[in-house]
């Protein structure tokens, strides 16, 4: 197996007699540093309360103990929880409350909470790690390097542990896991923080079949999807950008009472329109090596979009720009979405073109613990 191939599957085993269980007797623990991957904002009254919606978030902290506690606060989701890098359980919809992590040997560990579902509809909240009786808080160190991920839902990981095709839309929820998608891998593989900043259905002019949403430039300004608070993220400066758009603006046929009289005419409205939201994130990160994807889908007619795009960049002056075309994946995800194998061929290419440009880890960094 590929070290790729192991980072998007991330094969662990779970540690012997490690339980995570709801712990009522909790009380008022004090609290752990924790750092977090991803858009956050601090529900009103409790600064320990991290509400959540873009895909991807990941918690941790470290401590001294044999034992330590975190708080799920409402909102449907499923988390995979990890301890020294193990998984060592997945919550699916847990109650909301504070949850112990017993049955650890008494030293130093890393507690780890990811966000593997896509929470579209509403907003969810993490309340934050506590140390139990005789745990000890640790230093937490954070990578210098960070990669953001921006898409639609072959960047979110839409279906991809599914073994069919034909899914639920409950299916849909529970095969989906963010985690092992290419992105996370690839952030794995160079020991980077990441942020995944894509949204499933959506495009860059047009959603899927049209449907009427924010598209993705739309919504990407904001911490949440209702678009109240713009995002604030002074210390988050990523040295790789990696864009996949496209999908949703192409792979249906343009519907009457559409504003495109012809494929031609939405086709100039997607190029300006992902020009412009690429150079307004070129105006931000300065230094970032943006790298632009695109499968083969829809008859090749992403691709030649996309490679319209990066091309019209690097006239403009930004030879920071990349193109990297992904063809040959099973999509046997749901829905015809890519699957675990796919998501290591996406890691790979990517993975190559950011390989090929040299050192692309000297500018920028992460935001600090908190």
């Amino acid at each position: 197996m590929s070290t790729i191939a192991y980072l998007v599957a991330l094969v662990t085993h779970a540690l012997p007699g490690v339980t995570v269980a709801l712990a009522p007797d909790a009380g008022s623990p004090p609290p752990l540093t924790e750092h977090v991957g991803g858009r956050i904002a601090t529900a009103p009254g409790d600064p320990r309360a991290l509400v959540r919606q873009w895909p991807g978030s990941y918690f941790e902290t470290a401590f001294k103990g044999r034992a330590a506690l975190f708080r799920i606060g409402p909102g449907e989701v499923r988390l995979n929880v990890f301890v020294d890098g193990a998984q060592v359980s997945t919550l699916v919809k847990p109650q909301p409350g504070m949850y112990r992590v017993t049955g650890l040997a008494h030293g130093r560990h890393k507690l780890r909470v990811e966000v593997a579902s896509e929470s579209q509809a509403k907003p969810t909240m993490f309340g934050g790690f506590f140390a139990d009786a005789g745990t000890k808080a640790l230093p937490l160190t954070t990578s210098a390097r960070a990669i953001e991920f921006i898409g639609d839902s072959h960047t979110v990981g839409y279906g991809n542990t599914s073994t069919k095709t034909d899914c639920t839309q409950d299916e849909v929820w529970e095969t989906t896991d963010t985690s092992k998608a290419f992105g996370p891998a690839l952030a794995r593989k160079y020991g980077a923080e990441y942020e995944v900043n894509a949204i499933s259905g959506r495009g860059v002019v047009r959603n899927y079949n049209g449907f009427a949403a924010d598209k993705l430039p739309e919504a990407y300004p904001f911490t949440l999807f209702d678009k109240r608070t713009f995002v604030n993220e002074p210390g988050w400066q990523p040295q790789v950008i990696v864009i996949a758009l496209g999908t949703n603006d192409f792979t249906t046929p343009l519907n009457p009472g559409e504003r495109w009289a012809t494929r031609d005419v939405l086709h100039a409205d997607f190029e300006t329109t992902y020009v412009r939201f690429i150079k307004r994130l070129r105006a931000g990160n300065s230094n970032a090596l943006i790298v632009i994807w695109a499968t083969d889908m829809a008859k090749g007619e992403i691709q030649t979009e996309a490679a319209k795009v990066a091309a019209t960049l690097r006239a403009s002056g930004d030879k920071l720009v990349d193109y990297v075309p992904v063809n040959g994946l099973s999509f046997t995800g749901c829905h015809a979405h890519p699957s675990l194998v796919d998501e290591t061929v996406i890691a790979g290419r990517i993975a190559a073109a950011i390989d090929a440009h040299g050192d692309v880890w000297s500018f920028g960094r992460p935001r600090p613990a908190y």
